[in-house]
């Protein structure tokens, strides 16, 4: 088979490679999907630089962590009735996606309606999840509150900002640009500031009249983290869901308590993973991750509010396999708006 592969850690555009290479076969729990898309995701590019310590890989690998396709082979202990589906997954090992075939666990694979059309299928689940598992599961965002959202015309920023207005609060959107931030009014977000000619600290709290922001939905890190500190209201959320300004930060310190105590908020954590037994992973590893009975759930959720047109994904580029890594470059450099589509059947 066809398949991207990252020859040795580095820029992407640098090292990545059109190859083929054996197809992988599904192991217990895994399902083989026959793949049509890949969206493009910032944890592949930390990937292929080869600076991602959560899940570390040796070159050379094949990067990807999101895929739409067909279920054609299933392992032990999945239901055949699965074969044939339409489907969107998180390959194993959030790695594998960028070729023509991929395995994925089952407790991350998910069914995706042949009513929704291409980029827009291929383009759901790592956003729509990630910000509704956020904003509603951890956060508990509630009517009238506001919530302040980074990088809010990103694919998982534009998803959170239309989570928000359905569940009636309000949004401050932060964007890197005034292109990017009429792109966010224009979504739903009630006050958009662009952060390369304005303070995010300072409109926000403008914008809230001095008092702060009810939850903020972080996928930045770093330093961004610790300046919205200074945005939270009294017993605000602040939610920490990634790093998109360097994964290194996941494991280095650097966050003083006392602004966190004296600002009277919370800081909630969020990892994406769906697991078939939550309580023996949480025993094997201290991790607590949600089951595929919640994670089933949160996506008809999702799907409903899809289809009746209450929220869409958004797609700023969609573009042939052969165009992969320009497209990569692209979403590094910051130049993009919303999710990043790949037909891998397209040359």
């Amino acid at each position: 088979m066809r398949a991207w592969r990252a020859a040795e850690h580095g820029a992407p555009r640098d090292v990545l490679r059109l190859d083929d290479v054996d197809e992988p076969t599904p192991g217990p729990g895994e399902v083989q999907i026959r793949v049509d898309a890949v969206t493009l995701n910032f944890n592949d590019i930390d990937g292929i630089h080869g600076r991602y310590r959560t899940v570390p890989i040796p070159a050379p690998y094949v990067p990807g962590m999101e895929v739409l396709g067909t279920a054609v082979a299933v392992g032990a202990g999945v239901e055949r009735s699965l074969l044939g589906t339409r489907v969107v997954a998180i390959p194993s090992g959030a790695h594998g996606g960028y070729a023509e075939v991929a395995v994925a666990p089952a407790a991350m694979t998910f069914p995706m309606p042949e009513s929704i059309p291409l980029p827009g299928a291929a383009a759901i689940l790592m956003p729509f999840h990630l910000a509704a598992l956020s904003l509603f599961r951890r956060a508990g965002v509630q009517p009238d509150e506001t919530v302040l959202i980074h990088a809010a015309a990103g694919g998982v920023g534009s998803a959170a900002v239309q989570l928000v207005r359905t569940a009636g609060a309000h949004v401050i959107a932060l964007a890197g640009s005034a292109e990017k931030a009429r792109f966010c009014a224009e979504l739903g977000a009630d006050v958009a500031v662009d952060t390369s000619a304005a303070d995010f600290v300072a409109a926000t709290l403008e914008a809230t009249g001095g008092r702060g922001v009810d939850v903020a939905f972080d996928t930045i890190g770093g330093e961004i983290t610790t300046r919205t500190f200074g945005c939270m209201a009294f017993n605000g959320r602040h939610v920490l869901a990634g790093f998109a300004s360097g994964i290194e930060a996941e494991d280095e310190g650097g966050l003083v308590p006392r602004p966190i105590l004296f600002g009277n908020f919370s800081l909630v954590g969020v990892c994406l993973a769906y697991v078939d037994d939550p309580i023996a992973v949480k025993l094997a590893a201290g991790a607590n991750f949600l089951s595929r009975s919640d994670a089933e759930a949160l996506h008809a959720e999702i799907l409903e509010l899809v289809g009746r047109g209450e929220v869409r994904p958004v797609v700023g580029l969609d573009v042939p396999f052969s165009g992969l890594p320009t497209a990569l470059d692209a979403m590094e450099r910051r130049q993009t708006v919303g999710r990043i589509v790949v037909r891998v059947r397209d040359l």
